[in-house]
């Protein structure tokens, strides 16, 4: 693996994306310019962004520099994690058998439904009046 090799993947959840650059380095992480933990604030999302580190034990090994849009704090933390794992696969192809073991390299597909007309939210209707 060269020093100034980088490798790539986007990472999706809801309605965020990640990009994600994988360096050989130290195991710093940067997200939108701002440190990790800057940018989450939360434990619980700074541990789902560091879970394929903790899986395949290579948190040192990797700089990391994200690029993250859209969605909620919970939703930009499970697209980085993806892209995290995808690029950890791209590095190296024997961490994909843990990764997928854990499940990290499976896109969770679900969206919110969308609002339909006549209701108050996709299925909240009106409340019924008898009379």
């Amino acid at each position: 693996m060269a020093a100034d090799k980088y490798f790539y993947a986007t990472g999706r959840r809801k309605t965020s994306k990640a990009r994600v650059f994988l360096k050989s380095g130290s195991g710093k992480i940067t997200v939108n310019g701002k440190d990790a933990s800057e940018f989450f604030p939360t434990l619980s999302s700074r541990a789902v962004i560091k879970q394929p580190f903790s899986v395949t034990d290579t948190g040192k090994n990797f700089d990391v520099r994200i690029t993250v849009t859209g969605g909620g704090v919970t939703g930009q933390s499970e697209a980085v994690r993806h892209g995290i794992a995808r690029a950890l696969v791209a590095a190296d192809a024997d961490l994909r058998s843990p990764l997928k073991k854990a499940g990290l390299l499976k896109r969770d597909s679900r969206m919110v439904e969308r609002k339909k007309y006549g209701r108050h939210k996709a299925r909240r209707s009106t409340q019924f009046s008898k009379r």
